[in-house]
């Protein structure tokens, strides 16, 4: 089978139009203890990571839609340091296939998600665990902490990080983060979450894209966007693809037929 045989066709020609700055890395927060998460998968090559995902079976990995063209068809497994190519327990299984949510909207970042099916099972250890999907589709409560993690910038202009990191993040209610002070470029619509700090800079920024957002031990959310040239702003909160229930559904019915 092609490697893109699960793709939409509209995705397929209007990803390659990415606007600068969408692409998402952690501001704030700190350094994971080494492989103390290890359902974080990694795009890009032996190293160096372009976005992160989410291993939620031992042959599948869930990401975000726009992380996709990729440069490299591999996803890397139990890394902690981003450019240690030799590090213990990783493990760089290709990828066979990829499904891109069939009404992902590049402009609004709409159901941004991405499933990528491997070609073989991972070998599951102390370093790499599948995180299995969330039981529940009910909306994320404002003021509930989460956590998000990545291997991307720990600032705009600075490049990214060498380890793993991860920061907590509250979430606010979408009339807050739709507030004209807050955006003015998209709408946080309600198969959306936003989540960061009204007091201190933290969030994710280039390179974290496609990484969980983990709330009460459950991954709700995919990272999508921030607001263009800014990461982690107090002002301006990240936003990420919520876990609907159609989500769901349709990660369930594409692992299970293919």
């Amino acid at each position: 089978m092609s490697l893109f045989s699960g793709l939409c066709l509209s995705a397929s020609i209007f990803l390659f139009t990415l606007p600068k700055g969408q692409c998402a890395h952690i501001i704030g927060g700190k350094e994971s203890v080494p492989h103390s998460r290890p359902y974080m998968a990694a795009l890009g090559n032996a190293t160096f990571f372009t976005c992160g995902g989410t291993l939620i079976k031992e042959n599948w990995v869930l990401t975000a839609a726009h992380c996709f063209p990729m440069s490299n068809k591999f996803v890397v497994l139990g890394a902690h340091e981003q450019r240690k190519g030799g590090e213990q327990g990783r493990q760089h299984i290709k990828i066979s296939k990829i499904f891109v949510y069939p009404d992902y909207n590049l402009y609004t970042f709409e159901h941004d998600i991405m499933l990528l099916k491997l070609q073989k099972i991972a070998k599951t250890d102390k370093y790499v665990r599948p995180l299995p999907l969330p039981s529940t589709s009910k909306d994320v409560q404002p003021g509930t902490h989460c956590l998000v993690t990545g291997w991307g910038r720990t600032h705009y202009k600075k490049r990214s990080s060498e380890t793993l990191r991860e920061v907590d993040v509250t979430v606010m209610d979408r009339e807050t983060c739709n507030d004209e002070k807050h955006w003015n470029s998209k709408t946080v619509e309600d198969n959306m979450l936003c989540a960061g700090d009204r007091n201190a800079e933290k969030g994710f920024c280039l390179g974290d894209s496609g990484g969980p957002l983990i709330c009460n031990g459950k991954q709700r959310g995919i990272v999508s966007f921030t607001r263009e040239y800014t990461c982690g702003d107090p002002k301006y909160p990240g936003v990420y693809t919520g876990l609907t229930q159609e989500h769901l559904s349709w990660i369930t019915r594409v692992m299970k037929s293919n």
